[in-house]
């Protein structure tokens, strides 16, 4: 029998290091994982160790490639996903990390967002980016590194000392500092890269005073990015796909044509909505940014964020020790038929789409003596729904049919949660066969470069559904549901307007 050419994705994520290979037809092969450890530095502020970064997804891809080449199948290019706006700067001489990696949670730049809003520059900053003033996004993660660890402006603008996302960190190190580069899904997260001309913007650098001798250079999403050093596999090995985990979910969802919409829930949720060849400028505070770009030639999506989706259910486990796995909430969740009127708001690092407050903090609203563990865990489930309603409303109002949507991520194991969201949102949910979407995404990439897909056409032909949850909820039940929602979300705003008073 002949030997199959495999495709090895690295799938870094805020609390996991993943690799997957997958054969030639888009079925998994072998799979290796390692947690990722969480820094608090202080109240809303979230780290990692770069270094751990590093170490946990080498391991995992070493592992994963030698159990997928066992039988003789052999991996001929590699794909990068990653959490997106999370920021690393290290030195160009020694390779090493000049300050943790400020994760995408973190809120600590909000004050920096705030007075560059009260100096009229958020509408600006929108209109090159599709982004909002926000700290979630790069731009004032690098200019805090570098206002905070002492000469780094100085040597970033000698070229010496670099910025990536995640995706780019690890591509440098691959390729033994080789290589500099992203593509431009990662790039559009940053805050200063101009997705209408396709460049880093040098009236944006000017406004965060980021030397542009900083910045990787940035590439199509399908791209031959450089090869491996052969020290690390033993053999170089292309990399050839590159894509942030959400976008490259959308991909390995097969959201090619206008109106497609895939949600996907890890650590945080996001949903993305193809919108074409156009940018579409929200009314309602959702993002527009790059779906994809293949062969110079980009695709938009609208994307709304939800901050905490499973870090919800980790902190149910972790802090108060309702559950001891994930799994065990889709059994206390189906074990009553309501919450009692009980709502979780999972604002732990604010609120993201359409509210964008990143000073809000969660409240459980509604506890009385007969609340449970079981009441809790659900409305931290439904929340998850909740905020997914909010944000296609947000789609529909601003012009956009979405057809049904896809879901992917850990929460979608959960046949419960994944029912009373088609409920919540009126729709038809879909998870697939392959539930590693955003891995499968980016290999999907790396396969067009690597020859072993011809398009997008092909691709799609290979998606299989695994299940199909219809609403069963009244109209007026899910508007009571969500009604009350969104009077918990406004309690919410208050108490942080009586903590800042």
């Amino acid at each position: 029998m002949q030997n199959k050419s495999l495709l090895l994705s690295i799938d870094q994520g805020t609390t996991t290091s993943k690799a997957i290979a997958f054969d030639d037809r888009g079925q998994l092969v072998a799979i290796t994982q390692s947690e990722l450890s969480q820094i608090y530095p202080a109240e809303a502020w979230v780290e990692h160790d770069p270094e751990e970064i590093w170490r946990t997804s080498l391991d995992v891809a070493r592992r994963t490639l030698e159990t997928a080449e066992v039988t003789g199948d052999q991996v001929v290019a590699i794909g990068i996903t990653n959490q997106r706006e999370t920021t690393v700067l290290w030195d160009q001489k020694t390779g090493l990390p000049i300050y943790n990696a400020i994760v995408w949670q973190d809120r600590r730049t909000a004050d920096a967002c705030n007075r560059l809003r009260d100096l009229n520059l958020e509408e600006q900053v929108r209109a090159k980016t599709g982004l909002l003033l926000d700290p979630y996004f790069s731009a004032t993660k690098i200019a805090w590194i570098l206002d905070h660890v002492p000469d780094s402006r100085a040597q970033a603008e000698e070229g010496s000392i670099l910025f990536g996302t995640v995706d780019s960190f690890l591509l440098w190190r691959l390729t033994a500092g080789k290589v500099h580069a992203t593509d431009a899904t990662n790039a559009s997260r940053t805050g200063l890269y101009n997705i209408h001309s396709a460049q880093w913007d040098e009236e944006l650098l000017d406004l965060y005073k980021i030397p542009a001798n900083c910045l990787p250079e940035v590439h199509d999403s399908s791209h031959l990015f450089g090869e491996t050093d052969p020290t690390i596999f033993g053999r170089p090995i292309p990399v050839s796909g590159i894509a942030g985990d959400q976008q490259a979910a959308t991909i390995g969802q097969c959201c090619f044509t206008r109106g497609t919409v895939k949600g996907t829930y890890g650590t945080g949720g996001f949903v993305l909505v193809n919108t074409g060849d156009k940018v579409i400028k929200s009314s309602n505070r959702l993002l527009s940014t790059i779906a994809y770009q293949i062969a110079g030639t980009t695709t938009y999506a609208l994307e709304g964020s939800i901050f905490n989706a499973g870090a919800t259910i980790q902190w149910l486990r972790d802090m108060l020790g309702i559950i001891t796995d994930a799994a065990e909430t889709e059994k206390l969740a189906g074990s009553i038929k309501e919450t009692g009127n009980v709502y979780l708001v999972p604002a732990f690092t604010g609120l993201g789409a359409p509210y964008w407050d990143p000073a809000a903090r969660g409240a459980l609203v509604g506890i009385t003596r007969s609340t449970g563990r079981a009441e809790i865990a659900r409305a931290a489930l439904e929340a998850c729904c909740y905020q997914t309603a909010d944000l296609l409303r947000a789609m529909a109002e601003d012009g956009i049919d979405t057809i049904g949507m896809r879901v992917d991520g850990g929460m979608a194991k959960n046949s419960w949660f994944l029912q009373y969201l088609a409920n919540i949102l009126d729709v038809g949910i879909d998870r697939p066969v392959i539930t590693e979407t955003t891995a499968l995404g980016v290999a999907y990439l790396a396969g067009l470069q690597a020859g072993l897909f011809e398009s997008f056409d092909e691709i799609a032909g290979r998606w299989r559904r695994a299940s199909h949850f219809d609403p069963q909820m009244t109209s007026p039940e899910r508007k009571k549901l969500l009604t009350d929602w969104h009077i918990a979300v406004r309690r919410t705003l208050k108490i942080r307007e009586l903590r800042n008073s």
